[in-house]
């Protein structure tokens, strides 16, 4: 069956299911940038009338921290907030000899005592223009779509080149940002601040509290903060006019707050061929790979217990989790269907002279049917030596065939010969039955070649034919081999199952990523022409799709329903308690020693709570405020709900968790003794 045919019935069924399924614009999401900011939704949303300069000073207070997450000045003494897990690659690096910042955090009871950490920066959005005109003028008219790709992105480097001797812009780290697949064309300009120093970190139990298991997830208890101090002149830097101030007891239940911060990626103006492919191919296959690692340093891991593996396989493991909260978004029916339906809508509007939509159907009928070889086929350590010595055993083959000189050959034969007699071992066994298992799941069904290399056989059997058939586990026979004339040589490599491989699979996955990359100009721009069809509808009233680039995003502090239940708007210390003596007071759910006698007043106090603002990877460390710019939370997570927010956002139960500033206060008091902090968060 044609995909565009497929996509038009279930389009149909979803709606006989559903009824007639409404889109709404905000399936695009709520991260407004600051060079168009929301002024007439605020209004009519929140009857909040607001002027440019609420939104200028909510910019120059918010901040990019290093190439990852978010941060914000909430001092007028240039005191930084950001996540306690944005802090954890650098701060262990401040670490003095006896010291472990994971068992008991750190706090400098003086100015004098702050570290500074090299190498780290944060970034002041200081300057934002629109450049799509100025681009426009420069393509002109373009001969086909490489052409202009290509005159784009020439166009793009003058702009840049000319931004940087214009006033006001000297000296500020300029980017260029392309929003709406190539739409519209905005330039930034950053002021950057590299003298950066620890002021407070909490121990890892606090900021991690309830580990893997509890990620993703709501009701939550975590103390996931850290302060940090900008200097300038060896002075801390003077952030009086642009600062949020700290408001402890700013989270009432519906009321407006307002997330500024800096979005990964989402994907939400992808059509509906795309998305299909996305379901289909690109999701299910990474968590295949996703599982396939775990396991393998899961296995590492028990043999071997480390932090280093341990912190690998909760990245592996966040990954997982959150790919798969997006694969299930695009399987529920009824978020599809609202994607389905906002694509009829744009196309109804667009008119068949302007189907950019169907061509991209047929490029991704395409490519699907080289996604495995291009997602397990590459070159990959963790798919063991077999996997990764095809392509070197590949080129040795096409020099001998085409009749390199015996000096090329000698040096190749030696980087060969390095391995030999190293592969047949049960883990490199089972690492290439795991490969052969992917690529048997996933394989084209009219494709071949698996069976011609497996030979009918299960992939675990296929493996161990594979490499204990093979003369690389003898290097005394391959050497022989070698020695032979080329001709010779050519005669009996097909013999080898090994190189049999090699002259197959390589090949398989050049022409993979060969059709992906000759086609993506074209796509790309055909991506370009859907979304300015979008713009057509709704004009500059959407936002574009996250580039971690700052944006403000609104909502409301909200419950939703939950595991047959009512999630609670925020939660205590009391619940973290709960939680710790619960799980038997074990890891992940353990507390350090200073927190075991906790007083009523931490106990009464908020720790985390909820809002319906739209966020995604990068918004860590964003700060939640309020329409008096007082700082009320930190951006620390979303609910396993938010994760289709990928490719859809959904107000109804999508939500973001973050650290109530009451849990911080209370924390800084009644724990960690703190009050120089506390005292110059509140103002005293």
């Amino acid at each position: 069956m044609k995909l565009k045919l497929l996509i038009l019935l279930i389009g149909m069924s979803f709606q006989m299911a559903f009824g007639q399924v409404e889109p709404s614009p905000f399936d695009f999401g709520k991260m407004w940038t600051f060079e168009n900011p929301p002024k007439e939704w605020f209004k009519e949303a929140y009857d909040f009338d607001v002027d440019q300069a609420w939104f200028d000073d909510a910019r120059n207070s918010s901040l990019r921290f290093a190439s990852w997450c978010s941060a914000s000045f909430v001092s007028p003494d240039g005191l930084v907030m950001t996540n306690h897990h944005c802090s954890q690659p650098v701060a262990p690096a401040l670490q003095r000899d006896g010291e472990d910042f994971d068992k008991t955090g750190f706090y400098a009871p003086t100015q004098a005592d702050e570290r500074r950490s090299e190498g780290l920066f944060v970034e002041q959005l200081i300057r934002t223009a629109d450049i799509t005109e100025e681009v426009e003028m420069y393509i002109g008219k373009a001969e086909n779509d490489a052409d202009r790709l290509a005159k784009r992105e020439e166009a793009l480097n003058k702009i840049q080149e000319e931004y940087s001797n214009k006033s006001g812009w000297e000296g500020l780290r300029l980017q260029l940002v392309t929003y709406y697949s190539g739409g519209k064309f905005s330039i930034y300009g950053y002021k950057r601040y590299d003298d950066v120093r620890l002021v407070f970190l909490p121990e890892l139990q606090l900021g991690f509290f309830g580990g893997d298991p509890d990620n993703f997830t709501y009701p939550r208890y975590n103390l996931d903060v850290t302060f940090w101090r900008v200097y300038e002149n060896g002075r801390p830097l003077n952030t009086s006019e642009n600062y949020f101030k700290f408001n402890p007891d700013g989270v009432k239940e519906n009321e407006p707050v307002f997330v500024i911060g800096n979005p990964g990626t989402t994907e939400r103006y992808r059509t509906v061929a795309q998305l299909e492919y996305d379901r289909d191919y690109r999701y299910p296959m990474q968590i295949a790979q996703f599982e396939m690692m775990m396991d393998l340093l899961s296995e590492e891991y028990e043999k071997n217990p480390n932090d280093d593996l341990q912190n690998q396989i909760f990245s592996i493991s966040n990954s997982m989790k959150a790919t798969q909260g997006t694969l299930d978004g695009l399987n529920d029916p009824h978020l599809f269907a609202r994607k389905v339906a906002m694509e009829q809508k744009i196309r109804s509007a667009a008119g068949t002279e302007n189907d950019y939509w169907t061509p991209l159907i047929k490029s991704y009928e395409e490519l699907s049917g080289h996604v495995m070889e291009l997602n397990f086929l590459q070159p990959n350590p963790l798919y063991g030596t077999v996997m990764n010595m095809l392509y070197p055993l590949n080129e040795y083959i096409q020099k001998a065939e085409s009749g390199a000189d015996e000096g090329e050959l000698n040096q190749m034969e030696e980087n060969i010969l390095s391995v030999a007699g190293t592969l047949n071992t049960p883990d490199e066994k089972e690492k290439l039955a795991m490969v052969l298992s992917l690529m048997t799941q996933y394989a084209d069904p009219t494709d071949t070649y698996l069976n011609d290399i497996m030979g009918g056989r299960s992939p675990a059997a296929a493996a161990e034919y594979i490499i204990s058939e093979s003369l690389l586990n003898d290097k005394d026979k391959l050497e022989k081999l070698f020695s032979k004339k080329p001709k010779r040589f050519l005669k009996q490599v097909d013999k080898d199952p090994i190189f049999h491989m090699a002259r197959i699979l390589p090949p398989m996955y050049n022409e993979a990523v060969s059709l992906f990359r000759s086609t993506s100009p074209q796509r790309r721009d055909l991506e370009s022409k859907v979304a300015n069809e979008v713009f057509k509808v709704y004009g500059s009233s959407l936002p574009p799709d996250a580039t971690f680039t700052l944006r403000i995003s609104d909502g409301r502090v909200k419950s939703y329903a939950y595991n047959g239940t009512e999630a609670p708007i925020m939660t205590t210390y009391f619940g973290m308690y709960d939680r710790h003596y619960s799980h038997g007071q074990k890891f992940p759910w353990s507390l350090p020693d200073k927190w075991k006698n906790p007083s009523m007043e931490l106990l009464k106090s908020p720790i985390n709570f909820i809002n319906t603002c739209d966020i995604i990877g990068g918004n860590s460390g964003s700060p939640v405020i309020n329409m008096n710019q007082e700082a009320v939370g930190l951006v620390f997570d979303g609910n396993i709900e938010s994760l289709p927010g990928k490719f859809i956002f959904d107000e109804e139960s999508n939500r973001t968790v973050a650290v109530h500033a009451g849990g911080i206060i209370a924390a800084l008091k009644y724990v960690y003794n703190a009050d120089r902090i506390a005292n110059e968060l509140l103002g005293m």
